[in-house]
């Protein structure tokens, strides 16, 4: 594997040294395998503190931040709002195991914000969610199967940790050691913008199908929108043969729209899986949905799920914070600006670059592909060359731009992102593009 350049490994000294006592202790030398930028070829630089669209790391580099902490970090590091309500909770007390206010509050805001959820549970993570709503929806319709699409995440839970085979649909293999077969062979797997497979895979199982857990943006293989009509048929699809619509928007609600993603583009689902922003970089997530639903979820109903810490105060005070400063007059305006900028910005130093480009972008998701070919699915944004980001990686982290170490990642932009900020990133991407093109000879 390609490590840092020699004459680059002064200014990451610090941040090396802290990976390799890292890999004493923790697999990887990390707690999330994508922190390890083994992908990319570098080491992991150690981060210290952040403000607004800034981070620096141990060494006292600087960097304009992509990441946002994979999407909560909406209004910026550090917010003062935030910051306020973390301290007005915590000093309070971290953990009570009872209920408390900020509960409520939070989930009043959620269900005015979402009008699909009308009533939710609080969790503590994404995968949580997930896993909770497909056991609700298994509850609910007394079946087993599930649909998932290829390059679509969904959390490490054992049913979803799935690969696809060959043929237009195949019973899900497990792709990690640990997981039985007997748990995946209820999940079915076909590619995402492909509405003609999924009618046929409900033929093919026609009430056998319990639920269609789908990101409506899929944001785990880069950022890939619904083509036109997709999520429609999908919603059709499930009334039709009486399946579950889950939509997935741990890293889309709250944050492509007040509404989400659902709201963009006008598909209500059965039940709505919450993340990220909705915890305000806390660990938080939530599931909710039809009343009709949630209320099998117990105490009300025999679906158990449980967490010590969910609805932790701490977290529900960030979130409230968060969602409020969202809720400001222009805020998802603002948000949409400065992405636009950076998008068009860097299709043209691209092309200048004589580099093809792809520019995804909804709302503040951006993803630029490195190629000359639609991306609709998973299989599109594999065929993308894993060496050409390797390249404009390092020479973006190397001119201060932090990105996911991952061509499959998105980029997020925050409210402490402004114009000034947004154009000195495109100009490093003329130089990272430039240096791709020189390396392709």
């Amino acid at each position: 594997m390609t490590q840092i350049p020699i004459q680059t490994i002064s200014r990451y000294a610090k941040s090396l040294k802290a990976f390799e006592q890292a890999k004493k202790l923790m697999p990887g030398g990390v707690n999330s395998p994508v922190r390890a930028f083994s992908a990319v070829g570098r080491n992991p630089v150690t981060v210290e503190k952040a403000k607004g669209a800034m981070v620096t790391d141990i060494d006292g580099n600087v960097y304009i931040d992509y990441i946002l902490s994979y999407g909560p970090i909406i209004l910026g590091h550090a917010d003062d709002r935030v910051l306020a309500a973390i301290n007005k909770a915590a000093q309070k007390g971290a953990s009570f195991g009872m209920p408390t206010l900020g509960e409520i509050k939070l989930a009043q805001k959620v269900c005015d914000m979402v009008p699909s959820v009308e009533i939710l549970r609080f969790v503590n993570s994404g995968t949580e969610a997930t896993m909770s709503a497909l056991r609700v929806a298994r509850a609910a319709t007394g079946r087993d199967k599930i649909v998932k699409f290829v390059g679509c995440y969904h959390g490490h839970h054992d049913s979803l940790l799935v690969q696809a085979g060959s043929g237009m649909t195949t019973l899900g293999a497990p792709s990690s050691p640990g997981v039985p077969k007997s748990v995946t062979q209820n999940t079915l797997l076909i590619e995402f913008n492909d509405a003609a497979a999924l009618a046929e895979l409900f033929e093919q199982h026609l009430d056998e199908i319990a639920a269609v857990i789908v990101e409506p943006i899929a944001g785990n293989m880069g950022c890939i929108p619904p083509v036109d009509g997709y999520l429609q048929t999908m919603r059709e699809l499930c009334t039709q043969h009486g399946a579950i619509l889950i939509f997935d928007e741990v890293m889309t609600g709250l944050r492509v729209a007040p509404g989400c993603a659902q709201a963009i583009y006008g598909v209500s689902p059965d039940l709505t899986c919450l993340g990220k922003v909705v915890g305000g970089g806390l660990p938080c997530a939530a599931y909710g949905g039809k009343e009709e639903l949630m209320r099998l979820v117990s105490p009300d109903g025999k679906v158990y799920q449980a967490g010590t810490l969910s609805g932790n105060p701490i977290a529900m005070g960030a979130g409230l914070a968060t969602l409020e400063g969202m809720s400001e007059d222009g805020a998802y305006e603002r948000l949409d600006e400065l992405s636009k900028r950076l998008a068009d910005g860097l299709a043209v130093a691209a092309a200048d670059a004589g580099v093809a480009l792809q520019t995804h972008r909804v709302g503040s998701m951006v993803c630029p592909f490195m190629t000359d070919k639609p991306v609709i699915n998973y299989q599109d944004a594999i065929a993308c060359s894993d060496e050409d980001f390797k390249v404009f990686f390092g020479s973006m982290l190397d001119q201060g731009i932090m990105l996911a170490p991952s061509l499959y990642e998105t980029w997020f932009v925050s409210l402490s992102h402004d114009e000034v900020l947004i154009d000195q990133t495109i100009a490093a991407a003329r130089v990272a593009y430039q240096a791709v093109a020189e390396a392709r000879g």
